[in-house]
């Protein structure tokens, strides 16, 4: 792989050549990096700007080096410093942006607005001396060598979080989890347990520095260090997705907080109905999905994602189904044909699913799809979907019964269709909403409707006039 250096030449000197004899010198870094330097070029009639915007886009990475000064200035007022950074970041090559010095108020304007532009959308590390640049540099090229799959060491939940120190770990975040861990699982440390404690004993410290784990579920803001660790909720009325997206929200903090907002979020908008006091003290609430089959397919996908993808775990509610996905597959060798039958759990992230067993946001014994399917058929709605592809998985929770398979089987034609489309949207159809809806006159609409209910696909309510409608039959009527 070929590394671009980026930086005002005159300025920096000393510190791109000390950058390129040690990773060509050093006994790891030279099998993988070769580095290319704007100086090592020989004389050409070429544009200098041409030259090295074709340089840049030979290579794989990007790495800038900014320091005080901003360089020669084009007609455009631009730099080949920023040049370069637009380029790279418009190609989307992975960049490393390292900072020269601590006084900001001695750079040059543009070359603090550069810095600022480039912080806005990546991690910057800053450096002193030589000395200190190479050792950062050396552990991004690391990093990136792990997530790309060339070397492999420590898995990606227990390596130090860049950057990150113990401050970053919220202490009221922590004493919540002791006391539901103490709670639920008769967890052995005591309420006023030390962070740096309880790190340790979950085994998410790495040196003194918090593993990328701790920040996951206990830091002050785990989307700083780990941008795509969010949740992505949709919501659209009918049965495909649709642009722009109808109501759409984010959800970012910890690991706890997100499982918790996503369930809510899937809640406040499927149907639920309310029961009377004369079933207990206080109105049950009766949801048309179990709401323990929406938390379970929410945490697994939160669990057991691949937090080094640039992925966010995505739900979203259709007017017939539940859609929870995911980036990463399944730890070898299950299967979403053996998720059907009793199998064991097998962890992508150990430490964090720890941590979500000590909260009892789930089980250890490979249980939680068995209960998904379960459920789904005690409320009369179908099993669960779970199909893995292409270095996704995702689980989908029916809201009814006609799923397009068992639709498939009843042989309709397109109007009825489009019919059975606006019931699930709408929840009700009558003969004239049919018309519009089908493109049908008024006979034909008719005849189709009488079809769809003698096939058990619809139920009629009302007996004449125009308050007669139609809705979707339940399983088994």
């Amino acid at each position: 792989m070929k590394i671009f250096i980026s930086s005002v030449q005159a300025e920096l000197a000393g510190e791109r050549r000390a950058v390129k004899a040690f990773i060509e010198n050093d006994p790891l870094l030279h099998r993988f990096f070769k580095v290319f330097l704007f100086e090592d070029l020989p004389a050409s009639d070429r544009r200098a700007d041409a030259v090295y915007i074709s340089e840049l886009d030979r290579c794989d990475l990007y790495l800038g080096i900014f320091g005080y000064d901003y360089g020669f200035e084009d007609s455009d007022g631009k730099s080949p410093t920023e040049r370069e950074f637009d380029h790279a970041t418009e190609t989307g090559k992975p960049r490393l942006i390292y900072v020269k010095g601590s006084d900001d108020k001695r750079r040059n304007p543009k070359m603090q607005s550069l810095i600022r532009k480039a912080g806005n959308q990546l991690i910057r590390r800053r450096f002193a001396d030589n000395a200190a640049l190479t050792s950062a540099i050396y552990s991004s090229l690391v990093d990136y060598l792990e997530e790309c799959g060339a070397i492999q060491s420590r898995p990606f939940e227990e390596r130090p979080c860049p950057d990150a120190t113990i401050e970053e770990i919220k202490t009221d975040a922590v004493a919540d989890f002791v006391r539901l861990a103490r709670l639920e699982r008769q967890f052995p440390l005591p309420d006023n347990t030390p962070v740096r404690d309880l790190l340790s004993h979950l085994h998410l410290l790495s040196g003194d520095q918090p593993a990328n784990a701790a920040i996951l579920l206990f830091g002050r803001d785990p989307q700083r260090f780990f941008p795509a660790a969010e949740v992505r909720c949709m919501h659209f009325h009918g049965t495909e997705i649709q642009r722009p997206v109808p109501f759409y929200r984010i959800f970012k903090g910890t690991i706890f907080e997100q499982v918790d907002m996503a369930v809510d979020f899937v809640l406040s908008k499927i149907n639920r109905s309310v029961g009377t006091r004369a079933e207990s003290l206080q109105a049950p609430v009766r949801y048309e999905i179990p709401p323990d089959v929406i938390r379970e397919a929410v945490v697994n996908a939160i669990a057991h994602r691949d937090y080094t993808s640039a992925g966010a775990v995505q739900v979203s509610v259709f007017a017939d189904r539940v859609e929870v996905w995911n980036p990463g597959l399944l730890a070898s060798p299950l299967t979403p044909e053996s998720l059907r039958h009793p199998h064991g759990s097998i962890a992508r992230n150990p430490r964090i699913c720890e941590a979500l067993f000590l909260a009892r946001y789930i089980e250890k014994y490979g249980t939680g799809t068995l209960m998904m399917i379960r459920e789904s058929l005690s409320h009369d709605l179908p099993e669960p979907d779970f199909i893995q592809r292409g270095g996704e998985f995702t689980a989908t929770v029916w809201r009814d019964w006609l799923t397009p398979e068992v639709l498939a089987g009843y042989n309709l034609n397109e109007r009825q269709m489009k019919a059975i489309v606006f019931l699930k949207a709408h929840g009700k159809i009558s003969n004239k909403d049919y018309q519009l809806v089908a493109s049908a006159i008024k006979k034909t609409a008719t005849r189709d409707l009488i079809d769809l209910k003698e096939k058990g696909v619809i139920e009629q309510i009302g007996t004449k006039g125009p308050s007669v409608h139609y809705v979707l039959a339940k399983k088994g009527t």
